[in-house]
This record gives C-alpha cells, structure tokens and sequence, in this order.
C-alpha cells in the first residue's frame, strides 16, 4: 500500500471515529467524553485530509506540516482530554490552546524546516508523554475489576507510544536520515500503518469505556433508591447473603440497625406528599452524617431504613445506633412553610450462631424497632437471643 492510499485511508478511519463518537454522544449526552473523542476524530481526520491534499496540491510550509502536526498533537490530546472527563478530571484543553499554537510556532526553526528527522525527534517526545498521560490518568482511580475495560484504550495507547519512541531513537541511531515528508520510507510507512490501527482500535476501545460506565451505572439504578440514594431491598438480598455468609464462617458480628420515622402518615397528611418525600430525604441526609463510611445503607420500605454492620462489638452498634437517634432528633426538618419535628425509633439486633439465616437477625431488629415504638418512640431498642433491652430517651 503506497503513502497516498495510507493517508486516505486514515482519513476515513478518523471520520468514521468522529462520526461515531458523535453519534454516540447524541444517543448518550451525559457521557461528555464522548464529544471530546468526537473533536479528536474530527481533528485526526483534518490532519489527514491535509496530508492526502499535500500529495497532490503544493501547500505553504506552515500549512503542511505546521498546521498538520498542531492538528495531531491536539487530536492525541483529545484521547486524553476524554479520558480525564469520563474519570472526573478537568479535560485540561487550556493547556492545548497553549501547546498547539506553540507546535506551529516552533516549524518556524530553521533546523526544523530543514528536516523531517529534527521534527520527529522534537515531537515525539511530546506525543509520548500525552500517550503515557492515559495510563497515569486511570492510576488509583479505577477499581482491579474495572480494569478490562479500560485496558485496550491503555494498550493501544502504549503500543503507540512504543513504535513512536522506537522508530525515533532508530533515526537517531541510523547514519541515514534522509527521510522526505511525502516519501514512502519504511519509517514513514510503519508510522502511517500504526496510526492507522490507531484510528481503528481506539473509538472502539472508547465505546468499550462508555458502555462499562453505562452499564454500571444501570447496575447502580436496579440498587438503588431513586429518592435517597440509599441501597433498595434487592441490593439488600445480596449484600446481606455475602456478608452472613464471611460471619458464619469467621465467627465475627453481624447486626442490624432498623428505624423508621415517627408519625410519618401524620407529616404526609398535614403537610402533603412534597414534603413527605423532603423528610425522607432529610432523615437519610443525618442518618447518614452518623454513618459516614458505611456502604450498607438501605431503604426497605416507605419510611423504614436498615443499616447492615459486620466486624463490630454490640456496645459499638448500640453507641451508633443512639447517635443516629439523636442527630435526628435534634435537627428538624425546616421547609419553607413550617419546622417539622424529627423523631425515628430504632431497633438493633445481633447475629447469633443459631440464626439459619440473615433474614432471622433482620426479623429481630424488626421486632425491637416496633418494640421502641410501642415504648413511647424517639428511642432505641436492643434485641438479641439471650436477651432485650431497650437505651435511649
């Protein structure tokens, strides 16, 4: 395959890349990486229309390759400048604003007009580092199991990195350095080939990204409850079986803190629906000011909540469970119209080595909850095989 028909070819593979990352975005508008790769492409592909033109039209020096390399060395940016969005890092294009206009201005260097050597050795570097940037970026910030997504973007991305640096330090090291911009070359023609596989491989490594976050995400929405946030009974199914399952076999606690808002039917009726649901979410907002750090919070019906806790001593659950207690009652819920009085009742049970299954502990605390409200509410009340107590107001 001649020079001419590489760069046309990778000409409509980047405008496969934009189109489709475009397309993407349009059907995903939340995903706003994907109009950075959508750019990247577009970018790619002007960098390439200019080169196929460059075979057959003579074109000013800052033109060809001036503009052409500042048009690459964004679009290589724009890989990034995704990446770091889908992770929730600024894009950081500011710095390309800079760093492009500052790729044009160096082809006015005499040494670099001169040679196609010189400007490689000059700008690879430069591409190296923003491939080597992807891998840095998903550094500490994407989980083990996660990593398979991820990981054909990070290769394609080295790989890249890789023929760049190693055809680089070969012209440095070779005698000839003749190379010619439009010439068919082995170097040039490798490099056209990589950027090709380039063109090929990474929109579809980037839809690989966006469609794991969409499916976590989806994961995350079966889980969850729309109006807290917290963890919903489905959730509650599989957590607690993973959880029972470690206690029995290790011998370590497993308890349960169930509670549900006093006179809630009351706060609906007087106050409407509205700021029913505003109750909801202000009690689970304190709730979860006491039990920051704990994963295992769950909605399990209208106005009742559990808190799974594994690893801990029952006088420590207990402390926990008075302090959820009291943040709530002592922050009402204050609305436009009225101060809403707060109050939720509580009840705490412990796993006992008899227990068959999770369920049976849950029941428990159940039983003490409807136990604090039988007491007079606003308190908290301990269950376990051996005995019951009740702490609190």
């Amino acid at each position: 395959m001649d020079a001419f028909t590489l760069v046309v070819v990778s000409a409509l593979a980047s405008v496969v890349m934009a189109a489709s990352m475009a397309l993407l975005y349009r059907a995903a508008p939340r995903q706003a990486s994907l109009r950075d790769w959508a750019f990247a492409g577009l970018l790619f592909s002007c960098n390439n229309v200019l080169a196929a033109v460059a075979f057959k039209v003579q074109l000013p020096y800052l033109v060809v390759p001036g503009i052409g390399n500042a048009l690459y060395v964004a679009a290589h940016f724009g890989v990034l400048a995704g990446l770091r969005r889908h992770l929730g890092l600024a894009p950081g294009w500011r710095v390309m604003v800079v760093v492009a206009p500052l790729v044009l201005g160096l082809h006015a260097v005499p040494a670099l007009q001169a040679s196609v050597a010189h400007r490689l050795f000059v700008f690879t570097p430069l591409i190296a580092a923003i491939n080597l940037g992807v891998g840095l970026s998903l550094r500490g910030r994407v989980r083990r199991d996660e990593w398979p997504a991820y990981a054909p973007l990070v290769v394609m991305e080295c790989v890249f990195m890789l023929q760049q640096s190693m055809r680089t330090i070969y012209l440095f090291a070779s005698e000839d350095r003749t190379l010619t911009f439009m010439g068919s070359q082995f170097l040039q023609t490798s490099g056209s080939l990589f950027l090709l596989l380039f063109m090929v491989v990474t929109p579809m490594s980037c839809a690989l990204i966006v469609a794991h976050r969409q499916g976590l995400d989806l994961r995350r929405a079966s889980l969850t409850d729309a109006l807290t946030g917290w963890l919903n009974r489905r959730a509650l199914q599989s957590t607690a079986d993973t959880v029972f399952g470690r206690c029995r076999r290790d011998g370590s606690g497993m308890f349960f803190i169930m509670f549900d808002i006093d006179h809630f039917k009351s706060i609906n009726d007087r106050y409407g629906h509205a700021v029913g649901d505003t109750a909801i979410r202000h009690v689970t907002a304190r709730a979860g000011e006491v039990l920051h750090g704990h994963e295992a919070l769950f909605r399990i019906g209208g106005e009742e909540f559990a808190v799974l806790l594994a690893g801990r001593r029952m006088h420590d659950v207990c402390a926990i469970a008075e302090r959820l207690r009291e943040r709530i009652a002592t922050m009402p819920l204050r609305t436009e119209e009225a101060v809403v009085p707060m109050t939720v009742s509580v009840g705490v049970a412990a796993y006992g080595h008899q227990d068959p299954d999770w369920e049976a502990v849950l029941r428990r605390a159940d039983e003490a909850l409807y136990r604090a409200k039988a007491h007079g509410r606003n308190r908290v009340d301990v269950c376990n095989r051996a005995s019951a107590a009740s702490v609190g107001t």
